[in-house]
This record gives structure tokens, C-alpha cells and sequence, in this order.
């Protein structure tokens, strides 16, 4: 009787013991998870506000974490399986892969609006800069310019230009305020107007006459990049159609032909095959976006 004693015991503690490294390892990767998924929606927050678009970080993490668990059961539920363990197991994995990527999306949408937003800014800062250069002719000040294009331009310009105004008001130095814009908007074309602008100020140079320089550079490498694209226009069409043929002939094929590609998926000779193809697919649409990009 003792030693049955004992050996219930132990067992009861060792039981006790893998529970409690289960539970902390579970908390562990709760708490993680929470953190990451709070800075994840801090930082889509901080985003979506230098765009102008004020949504709240619990908001955006809360989106992500619904996209997120609607993306695994979409690939874990026609992959699970009760008697096929790498099914269920590629199920888990590809569920995974689609949640975490489901999860980034509110942070993917923010950088697009930033950079539509950027293009949107270039094409606007040439004429700015032709604005800017008439107003320092006129006799006014750099400032009096920037009043000028917030008068008179239109969005986003205006609201850039208006925010680096606010903060001259409230005391930031001029070329605090300039970084700042430079920092928000994160344009090629605008750091050399912001570096020629520092210059100008330091080494008393002509504005008017650097802007229109400027001005004229810009609109050169526009001309070149609308051609840039028009030629390689082709090639990216290319790449994209490459890309989603397969996915799209498919989820079409699992849609009209369950019977003929859930077996496939679920084996391991398709789960081979289908490895194959997306690693093929994926070099080449690298291939083809290495050969059309062009840096102008």
C-alpha cells in the first residue's frame, strides 16, 4: 500500500508540475501575443494619424485579431482532419501564415495611404514650389510662401504646410519644423527642397531662383518615370497575372471539383506539388519585379 501510494503521488506531481509549466507557458505566450498585437495596433495608429486619419489603436487591433481568426478557420477547417495528421498539420500552418498576414492588414492599408499620399504630395509640390518662388518675388517672407501655398493649394499640401505653420506658432524653430515635415512626408522631392531651403538660409542664397530649379528637376524625373512605367506597364501585368492564376485556377477547382482536390490537398504527393508551385511562383514574380524596376 505505500509504495502505491507513492506512486500515485508521483504521478500526481509530476501531473501537477507539466500543468503548471502548461500554464505558464500559455500565459507567456498570451502576454506576448497581447503585446505585440497592442504595439502592432500603436504603431498602425501612428500611421493612419500622419495620413490624417484618426482611428483608435484598440480599434485597429481588434480588426486585426478578427481578420486574423477568419483567415485560419478559412484554411484550417477544409484541411482538418480526424485521421490525416499532416492535413490537419499543413492546415494549422497555412492558417497560421494567413492569420499573421490578415493580422498586418490594417497596417499594410495605412502605408498605402501614405504612399498614394506621397505621390499625391510631389505632384502637388511643383506647383507649390512655382507658388512659393512667385510669393518671394512679390516681397513676402518664407513663411508668408507657406501661408500662401495653405491658401491656395489643396490637400494634402495645404494640410502639411498648415501643420509646419501651427508648429512655428507654438515656438518650434524653423528647421525643427522643417525636419518634422520632412520626417512625416518622407519624399525624395522634399528633402532636397528642405536641404535647399537650410542652405539658402545659411549661406544667403536665392530662393526663388533654387526653387525654380528645383522645380524644373522634378518635373524632368517625372517625365522620366511616366515613361518608365508606360514601357515595363507589360511586364508588371505579366507578373501579376503569373502570380494569381494558380490561386485563382485553384480555389476554382476546390469550388467546382471538392470531390478531385480535397484529396489532393490533403496528401502528401499534392501538398509536394502545391509547395512546388507557390515556391515557383514566387521566384518568378521576384524575377520579373527585379527586371521592371527601374530607380529614376
Amino acid at each position: 500500500m505505500p509504495l502505491e501510494y507513492l506512486y500515485y503521488g508521483a504521478i500526481g506531481a509530476a501531473s501537477a508540475t507539466f500543468m503548471g509549466f502548461a500554464w505558464l507557458f500559455t500565459s507567456a505566450i498570451q502576454e506576448g501575443t497581447e503585446n505585440f498585437a497592442s504595439n502592432m495596433g500603436q504603431e498602425a495608429s501612428r500611421e493612419f494619424a500622419d495620413v490624417f486619419m484618426f482611428v483608435s489603436p484598440q480599434k485597429l487591433t481588434n480588426l486585426g485579431r478578427i481578420g486574423a481568426m477568419a483567415a485560419f478557420f478559412l484554411f484550417f477547417i477544409p484541411l482538418f482532419s480526424f485521421t490525416n495528421a499532416l492535413s490537419t498539420i499543413v492546415g494549422i500552418s497555412l492558417g497560421l501564415g494567413a492569420g499573421a498576414f490578415a493580422f498586418s492588414l490594417p497596417r499594410r492599408y495605412a502605408g498605402f495611404l501614405r504612399a498614394r499620399r506621397r505621390a499625391k504630395f510631389n505632384l502637388q509640390l511643383v506647383e507649390s514650389l512655382g507658388t512659393m518662388s512667385n510669393a518671394l518675388r512679390a516681397g513676402f517672407s518664407i513663411n508668408q510662401a507657406f501661408e500662401s501655398v495653405v491658401e491656395n493649394g489643396e490637400n494634402p499640401i495645404s494640410q502639411e504646410f498648415n501643420v509646419l505653420l501651427q508648429q512655428l506658432r507654438v515656438g518650434m524653430s524653423f528647421d525643427e519644423a522643417l525636419a518634422s515635415l520632412d520626417r512625416r512626408i518622407g519624399s525624395d522631392d522634399l528633402t532636397l527642397v528642405v536641404t535647399s531651403i537650410d542652405i539658402a538660409r545659411k549661406t544667403g542664397g536665392n530662393l526663388t531662383e533654387i526653387f525654380d530649379r528645383i522645380s524644373e528637376t522634378i518635373r524632368g524625373r517625372m517625365r522620366i518615370e511616366r515613361r518608365v512605367k508606360t514601357l515595363t506597364a507589360q511586364g508588371r501585368m505579366q507578373g501579376i497575372i503569373v502570380s494569381c492564376m494558380p490561386l485563382l485556377l485553384g480555389t476554382a477547382m476546390a469550388v467546382l471539383k471538392p470531390d478531385i482536390m480535397i484529396p489532393f490537398l490533403t496528401s502528401v504527393k499534392g501538398l509536394a506539388c502545391v509547395a512546388i508551385a507557390g515556391g515557383l511562383v514566387v521566384l518568378g514574380w521576384l524575377i520579373i519585379r527585379k527586371i521592371i524596376k527601374i530607380d529614376v
